[in-house]
């Protein structure tokens, strides 16, 4: 059975996803830690109530010094013996110092069909490129930004009148099929990409 920690920096929805999923019979994984660089994240809050253990290592007191907060991140996350770490929407970019600790056990979520799109605002530029399609990416994170063997995307239709906002509500319905499954199979030691629609 994998142990796994979920690092987030907001509400927590895709934590929530995976963790209805682990709650499943026979699923090889189960969660460890919800943890966040912010200690006023509401997903806290939600872990915590579903009896999952939970710890807030605040980055602002570490001002630049990226490496300094890392650590103590590392320290908590190996204090609850992880195995594996889900980023579910954790708003900070990690030095490759940390991201190396965790080469082949970090798992992401990415709100584009990458390589498109790496970084912010990845909605509103797919509207702007007139695309017809859009949707999310699941990967294994590797110190570039965005980038990593990609483990599973889901694609939704760009409908006429689409905003920023609409698209993103219905690429996060996606979100919420696709991570937990791309899991369930990493866990189980299967690194096969999952491709839905």
């Amino acid at each position: 059975m994998k142990r796994v920690a979920i690092l987030i920096s907001g509400g927590g929805s895709n934590m929530l996803a995976l963790l209805d999923s682990m709650e499943e019979a026979g699923h090889p994984a189960t969660p460890c830690l919800v943890a966040s660089n912010d200690p006023a994240a509401p997903g806290l809050e939600r872990a915590a109530a579903r009896g999952v253990a939970t710890a807030a290592v605040d980055h602002r007191p570490f001002g630049r010094d990226r490496p300094a907060f890392e650590e103590e991140l590392q320290k908590v996350i190996a204090s609850h013996g992880a195995d594996i770490v889900c980023l579910a929407g954790f708003m900070r970019v990690l030095t490759a110092g940390f991201v190396t600790q965790w080469s082949g056990r970090m798992l992401n979520i990415h709100p584009s069909l990458l390589p498109k799109y790496r970084g912010l605002h990845t909605h509103a530029r797919a509207l702007e490129a007139g695309e017809a399609e859009h949707g999310c990416t699941v990967h294994e994170v590797t110190p570039e930004l965005d980038d990593g063997p990609i483990l599973g995307q889901a694609r939704v239709p760009v409908d006429p009148g689409d905003t920023p906002d609409s698209l993103a509500a219905r690429v996060l319905v996606m979100e919420h099929r696709l991570y937990p499954a791309v899991l369930r199979r990493f866990a189980a030691g299967d690194r096969r990409p999952i491709w839905l629609s």
